[in-house]
């Protein structure tokens, strides 16, 4: 029988960031779990909804962490056993430019380098998009549909200004080098365009190349609750690894492109009469058959 105290850590785990809706949910469905949890943010203030009542104090610990600040990084994973890693962008520069990718990048190089110094660190789960992988040169010319094998083209992003998408591939690029070379035990979740608040605005900049996005088949949704299922499903899974696309729905007829435009659109901009008249249906080019075999007999 395993010591208490393995069986104790093995379920501390650390959420960074705790913030957002992905972070903040995935917080709350592993303390229901039975997890002990330290929750993780830049901005303190921003996880005071985790520090009333409504939570067992015991199973909770709340962290200040930067993830450019290594030392933090440190102290949020002091005796975890895994961590969810998710980058946010601060607050005081909110969305994508040229620069983002410099900050996620040397973010994801503390992070792993964190979890290589920390002893009790067995399982990484990095969260990072399907904007890594679809953004390719060949993507209407392949003989198979696109999946987690693929990456995302560094030069096509840098072209064509998807800023969002060149993030998300360096960043991932360098957590895989740096687990590799380290020995971590990392698992990636490409996730789709997250269908949860605040994400849900046009100015999003995973939107960014949505058209052709659309039009290629590629153009992927993720609910909330099951990109978090998916999160703990790959991290109990003894037998999770490499990449995983993430997404439960395509956009790729213009029923459930006006849908989207209408929860994305002022009323006046979410459907034109020449929208109306659009029947085509693009084929689905990419592919979650991976992660939907590991997702079979999880319960949530």
């Amino acid at each position: 029988m395993a010591p208490a105290s393995f069986t104790q850590n093995s379920k501390k785990v650390c959420v960074m960031d705790a913030s957002g809706s992905l972070g903040s949910t995935l917080v709350e469905r592993l303390l229901h779990k039975g997890y002990t949890v330290h929750a993780a943010a830049q901005n303190h203030g921003e996880l005071q909804c985790f520090e009333g009542e409504h939570y067992d104090n015991e199973k909770l610990r709340v962290f200040h962490s930067d993830p450019l600040d290594y030392h933090s990084i440190m102290d949020a994973l002091k005796g975890c056993s895994g961590l969810f890693y998710s980058f946010e962008p601060s607050s005081d520069q909110p969305t994508y430019d040229e620069f983002m990718a410099e900050v996620e990048v040397r973010a994801a190089h503390n992070v792993l380098e964190a979890c290589a110094r920390t002893d009790t660190i067995d399982k990484v789960v990095f969260t990072s998009s399907a904007t890594a992988v679809i953004w390719r040169d060949d993507r209407n010319t392949m003989s198979s549909d696109i999946d987690e094998r693929h990456w995302s083209d560094i030069n096509i992003c840098r072209k064509f200004k998807l800023w969002h998408a060149l993030s998300k591939t360096l960043a991932e690029k360098t957590a895989w080098a740096l687990a590799m070379d380290r020995g971590v035990n990392m698992v990636s979740i490409n996730g789709g365009f997250l269908m949860a608040p605040p994400h849900l605005t046009i100015k999003n900049p995973y939107l960014k190349g949505a058209a052709e996005m659309y039009e290629d088949g590629v153009f992927v949704t993720v609910d909330l609750n099951f990109i978090v299922d998916s999160h703990i499903c790959i991290f109990e899974n003894v037998s999770s690894y490499g990449r995983y696309l993430c997404f439960n729905h395509v956009i790729n007829c213009n029923k459930d492109a006006t849908k989207l435009a209408h929860i994305l659109l002022p009323p006046s901009e979410a459907c034109s009469p020449e929208r109306l008249e659009d029947t085509r249906v693009y084929q689905q080019r990419i592919s979650n058959k991976k992660l939907n075999k590991l997702m079979v007999d999880f319960e949530s």
